[in-house]
Order: structure tokens, then sequence, then C-alpha cells
């Protein structure tokens, strides 16, 4: 079924106007291809069938939702880029008398047990706090519990070696019916809560802001204005950490940030 401009324009409308999601400003191209999943993959016979299921039922709102926003994650995901962040950036945090992180857009979790795995090798877990918001409710209740599922572990378990990983990667995690939970001592590190990079501001000062693969489903418009978002959540010397395919490089932001390596990695100098 081909979705035209007008009917995405009616379900934002509709998705704002009734639950107060703004997603207007995400790049289109993306958003009809993701509508278009939706409608076949829940065999919708018509687009108007879809949007009065969409304006009047809540539970099914939240598969819409999930639909629109659904980012592909993994844990150590690009190897490289991790290495550097264990090499370049936890050390230089070490002097901090507390460190914060933001992983926006954190999904359903897998970047933030990541990195809090990288600050327990550097003896630094302890005097952090790491902020995991997503858009979505739903990906933040399975982050929060950090539960995973077991045949993922071998990727899991690769790339952690790949990215200078010693340790028995088993033993950040217990392994039961099919999935693993990983250690309480990561979590009780980690605060989880909704954000919506479109409509909120800044919450407090980091020294590190994740924001991986989510800036490329918003239009320029929106980037620009994610990325001052950033800016303004960044301390002197912070850290901003992109996905592969995005770049502070075309942002009027960036004569106050040097690149790290070719990774996409910005250390805010100015």
């Amino acid at each position: 079924m081909v979705i035209e401009e007008e009917e995405v324009e009616q379900i934002l409308n509709d998705l704002f106007e009734i639950y107060g999601y703004d997603f207007t400003n995400y790049a289109r191209a993306s958003l009809k291809r993701r509508i278009s999943r939706l409608l076949m993959l829940d065999k919708f016979p018509s687009f108007s069938e879809f949007r009065y299921r969409v304006k009047s039922d809540a539970d099914y709102l939240k598969r819409v939702v999930e639909g629109l926003t659904v980012t592909v994650t993994e844990m150590f995901r690009d190897p490289v880029f991790f290495n550097l962040l264990r090499t370049e950036v936890v050390p230089t945090l070490s002097a901090k008398p507390f460190i914060r992180i933001w992983h926006a857009g954190c999904s359903t979790g897998e970047e933030v047990f990541s990195m809090a795995i990288l600050l327990k090798e550097a003896n630094l877990l302890h005097k952090s706090l790491l902020y995991a918001t997503d858009l979505n409710p739903e990906v933040l209740e399975k982050a929060r519990k950090g539960i995973f599922p077991l045949a993922h572990m071998k990727l899991y378990s690769e790339n952690y070696i790949e990215s200078g990983g010693r340790q028995d990667f088993s033993s950040y995690y217990t392994a039961q019916y099919g999935q693993v939970k990983f250690d309480e001592t990561l979590a009780e590190r980690m605060i989880f809560s909704t954000h919506n990079l479109v409509s909120d501001r800044s919450f407090n000062e980091f020294d590190i802001v994740f924001c991986r693969n989510v800036l490329i489903y918003f239009d320029k418009h929106l980037q620009e204005r994610t990325l001052t978002l950033f800016d303004e959540s960044l301390g002197t010397l912070g850290y901003l950490a992109l996905g592969s395919k995005e770049t502070l490089n075309f942002s009027a932001l960036k004569p106050r940030y040097k690149q790290l390596k070719k990774e996409k990695i910005w250390r805010k100098v100015a």
C-alpha cells in the first residue's frame, strides 16, 4: 500500500494532538517506510482503518510509537568506537570527583550497560551516574530490567573482546531460561526516564553525551536543534558521541569541537 504525504501528515497530527508525541520533524522518507511496514504487518485493509485504530486504541499506540522510533542496538556496537572510549575518553574522567553521562535515545539499554562495564573496569563506576532516556516508555522498561536474550551474548562477547575487554564477559550476567540478567551493581548506577528530544530541554551538565543512530531519523532543522541541546548539556572538555552515519561537520557548532581520530566522538574545546 502506497502512503501519501497527506496521510503521513494526518497520522502525525493525530499522534501529537491526541497523545502529545511530536514526530513532525522526523525525516519523511523514514516515517513513510515505517508507517507502510505497520500497515503491512498488521494487515490493515486501508489507511483509514489504521488511522482509526491509532486514534481509538491507546494500547495499539504503544506499537505505533515503537514502530516509528525503532533503533537497532547491541552491546559494544562498533568495537573500534568503544576501544577509543576505553583508551582515550574514560581515562580523562578519572580525576573528576563525580561523572555524569547521558545516553539520549537509549532504546533497550545495551549501550548503557556497555558503558557501565567500561567504567567498572576503570574503577570509576562507583562515582558515576548514567542517565538513560528515550521517548518510548516501553523500551525504557526493558532497559531498566537489564535482561537480554542469551542468544545475543556470543556477538556481544565478541564485540567486548574486540573493544579491548579482557575479563570473562559472562561474569557480568547470570543466564537463565534463554535470557541473561546483568549484574545489579551496573544497573544501580543508572537512572532511566522518558525524554523527548523534540520538545524537552537540557536537565543537567554532563561529561559525555551519547546519541547514536537517532539523528539520522531527524530532518536538518531538528538535527541542529538537538545538537544545540547536547551542546548546552555538555561541560567544557566534555564529549559528544554520535552514530556511524552522523556528524558534527555540517553543524554551526563544529568550530567548538575537536574530533577524536576518525571515530564519531567530539570533544568540546570552546
